[in-house]
């Protein structure tokens, strides 16, 4: 195979899947949301799991002080 066709061969599929990936791309549209209930709150997947309170880490604030730390120059 010549080197101008199988140049001209890889153009087209290049072309081809640049003009499916344009074809594909989903832009966010302006739209109303709206729900059936008509709830005042946002409705949450079904999969959502009920919010479980956390404690902040002090080894790992202590851990990243050091970091900051050692990042200094030694003067």
């Amino acid at each position: 195979m010549k080197l101008e066709i199988a140049r001209g061969v890889f153009l087209a599929g290049a072309l081809a899947v640049a003009s499916l990936a344009v074809a594909a791309w989903e832009q966010p549209r302006t739209q109303v949301l709206s729900s059936e209930h008509g709830d005042a709150h946002c409705l949450l997947p079904r999969v959502a799991k009920a919010p479980v309170g956390t404690q902040p880490d002090h080894d790992l604030l202590l851990f990243m002080f050091g970091l900051s730390q050692g990042l200094r120059p030694q003067s």
